[in-house]
């Protein structure tokens, strides 16, 4: 059996909001008892990110590599049509996932203890976005 939802969120602009809550309860709401969440994010500069969830410096501190990696208004980009971090939003999303599959039992994605799923906002300014999870059990 498969089941699809679209989730919506709303981002404060660039950084990490931890979606881990949202899924587990559409996995919850689901008739699955085990499979698989495939977890989409429907952006090219957004992305997802299985991280750290109890020491927030972990997320700051790969925002912190990020932004000397690919950093806003690079002279090397030539696609700047919305603005200086339009560019370095592709690439940051590039580099990490725009998909993630994760197992799921009795109502929840099996995750570590330390481990939460993000969705990580790659422009400055806030955004909708939608994310697709599919569950297969």
């Amino acid at each position: 059996m498969i089941s699809q939802e679209i989730l919506n969120f709303r981002t404060n602009g660039r950084g990490t909001t931890n979606i881990s809550t949202q899924l587990n309860a559409v996995i919850s709401a689901s008739d699955f008892k085990v499979g698989i969440a495939n977890i989409f994010v429907q952006h090219t500069s957004a992305s997802l990110i299985l991280c750290e969830n109890a020491d927030p410096t972990v997320r700051r501190d790969l925002e912190a590599f990020m932004s000397r990696v690919t950093p806003d208004g690079d002279p090397l980009y030539q696609h700047i049509d919305e603005g200086p971090d339009d560019m370095s939003a592709h690439v940051r999303t590039v580099l990490t996932d725009s998909s993630l599959s994760i197992p799921f039992s009795t109502g929840c994605l099996l995750l570590g203890t330390w481990q939460g799923v993000f969705l990580w906002e790659h422009r400055t300014q806030p955004h909708n976005r939608q994310i697709i999870i599919s569950l297969y059990g």
